[in-house]
């Protein structure tokens, strides 16, 4: 119970911290955190925390699950979408669809699951949410993701409306890129390597430093991206991604992995990762391939502040 307040004082503190700054400051900031999160923070976090972690036993469930969950979600999203136009009579855009499936899929499980996995269960299991997040979630958005967004979506903004196919195929091109030069990815393998190898006791401060110094950054980063959503509309449809994302999937999932005989910490960590709610992700690929941009930015909003509540349960329901 201490180390939920003391999450709660920490989420709510620093992503307020972040809402207020960023109110205040250039857009350019919160930007430039984010890269800066991107390219060494996150990176660093990654190498220091494989460092303490246990990577004995399962680990590589977590990404399978990851993925079990990403298709349950969205095909669970698809079975609604189906049945609201097969019972009200009506046909809804495919921009909204793609939206809606899309928030039902994806969770931040990075900047936002990674501190609450740290604060809740500690480093010795960070393992599962770093494979969960980095072999599951970033595959699964930028790859599966891609695949939904292209097929509901419209393309980009700036399509070339004489080559749409070529523009498209030019749009993956770059999400493949960006796939392959994650720093977050090889900072995983690297983290690897390290894990055996002796560092000094000031270059291990470093990174231990450098690493809490992300995560807190990362939440802050939460509160300014969420300062500058100011769309609360499609709440209902909203509300049914959110309901299959952080209510419906991990809780049946959760109950199947207690079946299989994955229980205690580690079933936390895999539970709360399928908790988490929309990931940013969805609003990159609701701009990039032109889809339902009202809808996901009000998965987003909401879920955040849904987290709050939904927390205490997984935690009780799976101890």
């Amino acid at each position: 119970m201490t180390n939920l307040l003391e999450l709660y004082a920490k989420l709510i503190g620093l992503a307020l911290i972040g809402f207020i700054l960023g109110r205040i400051l250039p857009a350019k900031v919160p930007m430039r955190l984010g890269q800066w999160l991107f390219w060494i923070g996150v990176p660093t976090s990654i190498v220091a925390f494989l460092r303490k972690t246990d990577l004995s036993g399962q680990v590589w469930v977590a990404p399978a699950v990851a993925y079990t969950a990403i298709l349950c979600g969205a095909v669970l999203a698809w079975l609604v979408i189906y049945l609201i136009e097969l019972r009200i009579n009506i046909t809804i855009p495919s921009s909204t669809q793609g939206s809606l499936i899309l928030a039902a899929m994806v969770g931040n499980t990075g900047y936002l699951g990674y501190p609450i996995v740290l604060s809740l269960v500690g480093t010795q299991y960070f393992a599962w949410a770093l494979f969960y997040d980095l072999l599951g979630t970033t595959l699964g958005a930028y790859g599966f993701g891609v695949a939904l967004a292209a097929k509901f979506g419209s393309g980009s903004q700036n399509s070339d409306r004489n080559s749409p196919q070529k523009t498209l195929r030019k749009e993956r091109n770059q999400i493949l890129k960006a796939i392959l030069i994650n720093p977050a990815l090889w900072s995983f393998g690297v983290g690897l390597l390290l894990r055996q190898v002796p560092l000094p006791d000031i270059a291990v401060s470093c990174l231990d430093f450098l690493a809490w110094s992300a995560i807190a950054s990362s939440l802050i980063l939460i509160g300014m991206r969420l300062s500058k959503l100011s769309s609360w509309g499609s709440l209902k449809l909203a509300s049914i991604s959110l309901i299959i994302k952080m209510v419906f999937v991990p809780f049946v999932l959760g109950i199947c992995l207690h079946r299989l005989g994955l229980t205690g910490k580690i079933a936390q960590v895999i539970v709360l990762q399928m908790a988490m709610p929309p990931a940013f992700a969805t609003l990159v690929l609701a701009e990039t391939f032109n889809l339902d941009r009202e809808l996901a930015v009000t998965a987003v909003s909401v879920g955040s502040m849904i987290l709050l509540i939904t927390l205490p349960f997984w935690l009780w329901f799976f101890q």
